[in-house]
């Protein structure tokens, strides 16, 4: 589990196939503390850190994670939020977010309001419905307050601080943004089917 609060921005460093993806990322974590095994969200898709060099880590991504996420545009040199996983006794900054990302939404509309941007998204069809205005949804890993829904487009705002310690100060028109959704919302409406 994790809150959308991103601790580091990481740069992939190698993309290989074979069989699964192998991606290294490296990080400004302390490695020596990352475990085999542990769990880091990587632009929010949950992953398992399968090697570890000095200052960096790598990850296996099966074919099920790839197609339904952005990984498949990942390249070197392409920075990507992090975020460890979160310990019990841990602040909860964010709303709860589990690294499973639903699908991959696109940013259609980037303007300018103050000092803060304005990001109009457009979701999947089948993921718009469970996306509220004052909702939470997480995007690359980053837990954000919806401002406004209109059909499958919904609007957030991203403040100086978030654009500065995030990708998101680099976000542009065009660009595929991996998409979970609240998770109360998802099992409110499993709830709402079986009745």
């Amino acid at each position: 589990m994790f809150t959308g609060i991103i601790t580091d921005v990481g740069t992939i460093r190698s993309v290989v196939q074979r069989g699964d993806l192998r991606v290294e990322i490296a990080t400004g974590y302390d490695v020596t503390t990352v475990d085999m095994g542990a769990s880091i969200a990587c632009d929010g898709v949950c992953l398992t850190v399968a090697e570890k060099t000095s200052d960096s880590f790598c990850v296996d991504v099966s074919a099920e994670s790839a197609g339904l996420t952005n990984i498949g545009g990942w390249t070197a040199g392409r920075p990507i939020n992090l975020e460890r996983a979160l310990k019990v006794g841990d602040e909860l900054g964010g709303h709860i977010v589990s690294g499973h990302v639903d699908g991959v939404a696109e940013i259609v509309a980037l303007r300018d309001e103050g000092d803060s941007t304005r990001v109009t998204l457009r979701a999947p069809e089948a993921l718009a419905k469970f996306i509220a205005p004052k909702g939470s949804v997480a995007l690359n890993g980053t837990s954000l307050t919806v401002n406004e829904v209109n059909g499958t487009d919904f609007g957030i705002n991203f403040i100086p601080h978030t654009k500065a310690v995030t990708t998101w100060g680099s976000a542009a028109v065009g660009d595929r943004v991996n998409l979970e959704i609240d998770t109360l919302a998802r099992y409110v409406a499993r709830l709402r089917d079986w009745s």
